[in-house]
């Protein structure tokens, strides 16, 4: 994602998502270094999704939810633990991903004739901590809703798929036909908190309707894994 930005620059068609062009100038400011890592919490956010969903419903399926209840019969704690650890191993994924963005972006700026000298500022800085945040509080929602997912259908397949096709299909047809629909679908608003807000819809109204589904979903998941059967 973050190469394309260098090596598409003088492309007519663009060098950035669905055909808009990001031009030097806008590249040599102090959150240039940023743009590429921000654009990939899409993907990262679709990796979190499957990582949380499979890791969560393969215990029905492989049947150990059931041994791991009798070490430690609280189902609430296991849910906390896992949740915890994906997150841990989420936010490993984010810092190796942000790294590797932004020594793409030094390496090809020459080439694309950007300017660098905005990028070691105080100011990048920022919004380095602040882009890493946004797409780390974004990849964790993705994962949550993944997880809430693996838990209503108990079937890693059905649990990724129906996700995948939602966030990647459904919700781009409906926003599509639909033009107010990415103020209510919860994928608009994921990417959202990644990209720091936007002019259609502004951070705060992101994170708080991601707030909100996120919610709603986890109570229903976490109320079924308590009381539903162990096995698929």
């Amino acid at each position: 994602m973050t190469s394309l930005l260098y090596l598409l620059i003088d492309r007519p068609g663009g060098n950035a998502e669905r055909g808009t062009f990001i031009s030097r100038e806008i590249l040599s400011a102090a959150n240039g270094l940023t743009i590429g890592f921000s654009a990939s919490a899409g993907l990262l956010g679709i990796v979190a999704l499957c990582v949380f969903a499979a890791q969560t419903a393969q215990e029905y399926t492989y049947g150990t939810l059931r041994n791991l209840l009798v070490r430690q019969p609280s189902r609430m704690k296991i849910l906390i633990g896992k949740l915890l650890s994906m997150s841990i191993f989420q936010l490993a994924i984010v810092l190796v991903s942000g790294a590797v963005s932004i020594a793409v972006s030094f390496a090809l700026a020459p080439h694309a004739k950007v300017s660098t000298d905005l990028w070691s500022s105080s100011a990048a800085i920022t919004s380095v901590l602040h882009t890493t945040i946004n797409v780390f509080i974004s990849a964790i929602a993705y994962g949550l809703f993944g997880m809430a997912l693996g838990l209503l259908l108990r079937s890693p397949i059905s649990s990724i798929s129906i996700g995948v096709l939602w966030l990647l299909i459904v919700e781009g047809i409906l926003g599509t036909v639909w033009s107010t629909a990415n103020k209510w679908l919860p994928g608009s608003q994921f990417s959202n908190v990644a990209q720091g807000g936007s002019a259609e819809i502004s951070y705060s109204y992101s994170v708080a309707a991601t707030t909100v589904y996120l919610v709603i979903i986890s109570i229903a998941a976490a109320s079924l894994f308590k009381k539903r059967d162990v096995s698929n």
